[in-house]
């Protein structure tokens, strides 16, 4: 993990350590709020942003990471949640929402952070609620990561719609269906006149090839 990109170099002389006071944090991004939670007590301040304590009540699947770009999701589970957030979970639109899970170190015994590096990042995918008369209710929520979309068709074609979809003031593709089916005969007097009347061109004639 030592030369992973964007490890700043506080964590990476961390690494080393033979003391290291780690933690996760995970950040779940819905429509009308964003939870954050961590894997210690009281509140954490990560990048000027309030990280609510969740213990040993914030669960975390396996994370993995290879060199070949495969996609793998995450599993995040947490017990116990006060009335805000089951109400997301049961209300919002969560499908498709950015979650991220962090690694973090903290100073000494503190709960001043060192440093963050974002081990996952994705979108939710599914979620489950378990109510359970004893614990509470456990929320667990499934995620793909971003990778994924590495394996999706884009739908984007070289055509003038498809351009316009992705920047509305490009014209270079405005010609691409008037020159589908045109005969440009090279070497005639006169030459081809291509255009619609505005940016018109003419290739000139006389031209020989070979």
């Amino acid at each position: 993990m030592a030369t992973r990109p964007g490890i700043d170099t506080n964590l990476t002389s961390r690494l080393g350590a033979d003391h290291q006071a780690l933690f996760f944090a995970v950040k779940a991004e819905f429509d009308t709020d964003t939870i954050r939670v961590w894997t210690g007590a009281e509140d954490l301040t990560i990048n000027s942003e309030t990280y609510l304590g969740a213990g040993q009540l914030l669960t975390l699947g396996t994370v993995e990471e290879g060199t070949d770009l495969t996609s793998t999701g995450l599993t995040v589970g947490l017990t116990g949640m006060d009335a805000t957030i089951l109400n997301l979970g049961l209300t919002e639109q969560y499908q498709n929402r950015s979650i991220t899970l962090y690694l973090g170190y903290l100073s000494g015994e503190t709960n001043n952070v060192a440093g963050t590096v974002t081990l996952f990042k994705g979108r939710m995918t599914a979620m489950t609620i378990n109510d359970d008369p004893v614990n509470g209710s456990t929320v667990s929520v499934s995620a793909e990561n971003r990778l994924v979309d590495l394996k999706r068709p884009s739908n984007l074609r070289y055509s003038k719609a498809s351009q316009k979809y992705i920047d509305a003031a490009d014209t270079g593709f405005n010609r691409v269906l008037s020159i589908q089916d045109m005969e440009i005969m090279w070497g005639r007097p006169g030459g081809v006149h291509i255009g619609d009347g505005i940016g018109d061109f003419v290739i000139p004639g006389g031209w020989h090839l070979g």
